[in-house]
């Protein structure tokens, strides 16, 4: 697909990996990349479905990609959101299993592909990059847990509370508190884990106590301290 964006050089892309593994030495950054591996992506086009047997990861250069599961009734379910700088599909590649999980682009992405090969040769013979692994899957167990236990223990307003704060903190909002992640009422409820009606229902509860307002698809963030009391943090 013909990219919108001009695709970064190579330097580019080794830069941004060396923030994320600084372990890394130039030449094992430089080995990650494989000609053709910077690869553009159109906002909600498949990087790859679940069950799918993928030959590598990507490293996110720039955009927003979104992680799901789809149940046995086709819901979705979405796992997270990754942005800049994070890497995803390492799971597949370090166990040889199918992709557990589908990748869809929430926004027009920059990726850089990294083959198998490479990545399972940097984990066995450089553990300094071993570790930034290790730590980012170790991250990724925490998120999940996490999100178990709300589901076990929290009402859908409480989760959707959180998960309008989590947004906020991992993707910022404007000056006057617009979330600057757009995000429809359908992922929202998929994240959350709920009914689309139910998420615009509890929305509109929230805008009428002062807590939200809306501009569109855009969600503002009036009262952070009472959400935050909403969803027990």
């Amino acid at each position: 697909m013909t990219p919108k964006i001009p695709l970064p050089d190579s330097a580019a892309c080794y830069a941004k990996l060396k923030q994320t593994f600084n372990a890394l030495t130039d030449n094992e950054a430089q080995s990650l990349l494989t000609p053709g591996s910077i690869r553009f992506y159109k906002k909600g086009e498949h990087i790859y479905t679940e069950g799918a047997r993928i030959k590598g990861c990507y490293f996110i250069y720039s955009g927003i990609i979104k992680i799901y599961q789809t149940g046995h009734e086709g819901k979705n379910q979405i796992i997270k959101f990754d942005r800049e700088g994070d890497i995803f599909g390492f799971r597949s590649v370090i166990l040889h299993e199918p992709a557990c999980s589908s990748i869809e682009a929430l926004s027009d992405c920059i990726l850089c592909y990294i083959p198998d090969t490479i990545l399972l040769h940097l984990i066995k013979n450089n553990p300094g990059f071993a570790y930034d692994m290790m730590q980012i899957a170790c991250k990724e167990l925490g998120v999940s847990n996490h999100y178990i236990r709300d589901i076990a223990q929290k009402s859908v307003r409480e989760r959707l509370a959180e998960v309008l704060l989590s947004i906020a903190g991992d993707f910022g909002m404007e000056k006057d508190g617009t979330l600057k992640l757009s995000i429809t009422r359908e992922d929202l409820s998929n994240i959350v884990g709920t009914a689309t009606e139910t998420v615009i229902r509890l929305l509109s509860e929230y805008k009428a106590e002062g807590l939200v307002d809306s501009r569109g698809r855009k969600i503002v963030l009036l009262n952070i301290e009472k959400l935050k009391t909403i969803a027990g943090l």
